[in-house]
């Protein structure tokens, strides 16, 4: 990773929810998602899903004033411990491939730890480059739970 003034924060839902939508948008518009975002009733709707509950926690990567990385989740208690889900995580696209997600989920998880926070959940497809970030990364693979849906 090169030496640029980058900087984290908690990101707040309110004053903050229009750079979470265009980065959102310009990441998970483009290869290899292909997400349609286009509706914007439905992009807002969908961020303050996200961000507006009482256990959102949402970070931000910044380069000087610019968001680059965004994580988007909330916190979950559980049987074995209160944990940080992850329901969206993203780089700016031409950000990519120079180490600022594993930056980025480095300061994630010293930020959790303050919080005595000692466990990331999330779900990515396997065969996106997204699997591949995250197991090199340290996480490791639930075999015994699957993802279901219905549509009707």
């Amino acid at each position: 990773m090169e030496d640029r003034e980058l900087s984290f924060r908690r990101l707040d839902p309110a004053s903050d929810k229009e750079i979470i939508k265009e980065l959102f948008s310009s990441v998970f518009c483009a290869a290899p998602w292909y997400d349609d975002w286009s509706d914007p009733v439905q992009l807002d709707s969908y961020i303050t899903d996200l961000t507006g509950q009482d256990r959102s926690l949402s970070y931000g990567l910044f380069e000087g004033d610019e968001l680059i990385g965004l994580a988007l989740g909330n916190i979950r208690h559980w049987y074995s411990g209160t944990e940080y889900m992850i329901d969206e995580f993203c780089v700016r696209t031409d950000r990519q491939g120079r180490g600022l997600g594993s930056f980025f989920m480095s300061k994630i998880e010293d930020d959790l730890r303050t919080m005595d926070l000692h466990c990331i959940y999330l779900q990515t497809e396997r065969d996106f480059p997204a699997f591949d970030f995250y197991k090199k990364n340290g996480f490791s693979e639930v075999e015994e739970t699957v993802a279901l849906y219905k549509t009707f």
